[in-house]
């Protein structure tokens, strides 16, 4: 039996959970449509041959996900690629970030 694909509400639920830090979740915002805008602009490239249109797709790509990058770097935690790679090689990973419990003096 084939299984209809999953409601994008737990996917979208996780992405969440895993950028809860602000600095990482905004430089997400940043970075994702810089990344996505990048690869808009490949067949743009191939289409007018371009190297200044390259050059900007190739920045908007490699600048997008070095934003993202920086963001986990922020949060402590590995970015999704990096964690499916860790996963296939058997390497640990941090999917979340470590929850911060406040630590109150007694009184």
């Amino acid at each position: 039996m084939i299984c209809p694909p999953r409601s994008p509400a737990p996917l979208i639920d996780n992405w969440v959970e895993r950028h809860r830090h602000v600095a990482s979740f905004i430089l997400h915002m940043i970075g994702i449509p810089m990344t996505v805008f990048g690869i808009v602009l490949i067949p743009v490239y191939i289409y007018a041959w371009s190297q200044p249109v390259f050059l900007l797709a190739l920045v908007c790509f490699v600048g997008g996900y070095l934003v993202q990058f920086l963001g986990h770097a922020c949060e402590g935690t590995d970015p999704g690629e990096l964690i499916l790679l860790k996963r296939k090689l058997g390497l640990p990973y941090i999917e979340f970030a470590p929850s911060r419990v406040s630590r109150r003096k007694p009184a």
